[in-house]
């Protein structure tokens, strides 16, 4: 239903939002399946992504996902994953705040283009403007985690644990997706029909 509503609503951004939330979803089991190897996999790209010009680095990042996703889906018939329902509630409670850190992008965007700047000018502003609230809330909520997991620890409660792990493990992921897998299929795409994009409003969802 979300990524429908994100596809109907914001059409071809959404497109590339859904693709951005499966490639979520699927870094999310590939951490419970594999581990903290992942976790380090995207701490890497997303440094590199941000020290190196991000138009030169797609094909890197690209490949790094599809690395990452490749040994996810390899040790899967190696390794069972058990979620817990505090787990649960914790990945769809971190997907919401996904799909919301992209909405907070497109709507920045939508703005920038009502006011008359270019394609590739609109999507660069729309994350920059973007960027400063996604930050805060997610950094906020690694600190409501941080504290969840010290009170879960001083009083045994290991459902509160694993809800303030699994979410702060979403959160991290979701940071990776919403603004570097995101902003770079949409340079992507964009590059390659700028043209056509700039003349059709439509399917940037004005």
């Amino acid at each position: 239903i979300v990524l429908l509503f994100m596809l109907i609503y914001y059409r071809l951004p959404g497109f590339l939002a859904d693709l951005a939330l499966i490639l979520y979803g699927l870094l999310n089991l590939a951490v419970y399946m594999v581990g903290w190897p992942i976790l380090l996999l995207i701490s890497i790209l997303m440094m590199v992504s941000y020290i190196w010009d991000r138009r030169d680095a797609w094909p890197l990042l690209l490949g790094g996902i599809l690395l990452v996703v490749t040994v996810a889906l390899a040790a899967a018939g190696l390794t069972g994953v058990t979620l817990t329902l505090p787990a649960i509630t914790g990945f769809i409670l971190s997907t919401g705040m996904a799909v919301d850190a992209n909405i907070l992008v497109f709507e920045r965007m939508k703005e920038e283009l009502r006011a008359g700047r270019s394609l590739n000018s609109a999507i660069e502003a729309g994350f920059s403007r973007a960027w400063t609230s996604i930050r805060d809330s997610n950094i906020s909520t690694l600190i409501t985690c941080a504290i969840l997991f010290y009170f879960g620890s001083t009083f045994g409660a290991g459902a509160v644990r694993g809800f303030a792990i699994t979410l702060a493990l979403g959160v991290i992921i979701n940071m990776f997706t919403a603004i570097t897998v995101t902003r770079t299929f949409m340079r992507l795409v964009f590059n390659w029909l700028g043209e056509k994009l700039e003349s059709d409003s439509f399917l940037m969802g004005i």
